[in-house]
């Protein structure tokens, strides 16, 4: 197997790794196997969508960042300690055109998506739980 690719796998590894940790953290919070079907349904349900969601928000919020959306928040931070709280700072500022091309070309680009794709599995399978606990449970008296 080529390196590239045993990196690759070890990486989606990981990430189902993590996800499946979350799912399994939550279901512990809600006390799983301890009810009947139906909350036990809606407990599985909870913890793909939110071991889901939080993967995806956090790749999302990577690729944002990767295209160098949160450059200017990093900028204007750097300067105010710069300029506020350490004296003398104002002399090292540059300009943010300077910043952004400079954080750009040292900033590395990720070709694989490993935790946007697993997030968004098990978010969708959070969803097909989420119907079926609906469409088969919803009215079920507890």
């Amino acid at each position: 197997m080529k390196q590239e690719n045993k990196s690759l796998l070890i990486k989606y590894l990981i990430c189902i790794g993590v996800a499946v940790l979350l799912t399994v953290l939550v279901f512990w919070m809600q006390g799983f196997f301890t009810d009947n079907i139906a909350v036990n349904v809606q407990i599985l349900a909870d913890g793909f969508c939110v071991s889901g969601g939080l993967m995806t928000m956090v790749a999302g919020i990577m690729l944002i960042s990767e295209q160098g959306a949160l450059l200017g928040i990093s900028f204007i931070a750097r300067n105010f300690v710069l300029s506020w709280l350490i004296p003398g700072g104002r002399k090292k500022q540059e300009l943010y055109k300077d910043y952004y091309e400079r954080k750009m070309s040292q900033m590395k680009k990720q070709k694989d998506h490993a935790l946007l794709w697993v997030g968004l599995v098990f978010f969708i399978v959070g969803i097909v739980l989420t119907v079926i606990w609906y469409a088969k449970f919803y009215n079920v008296p507890v």
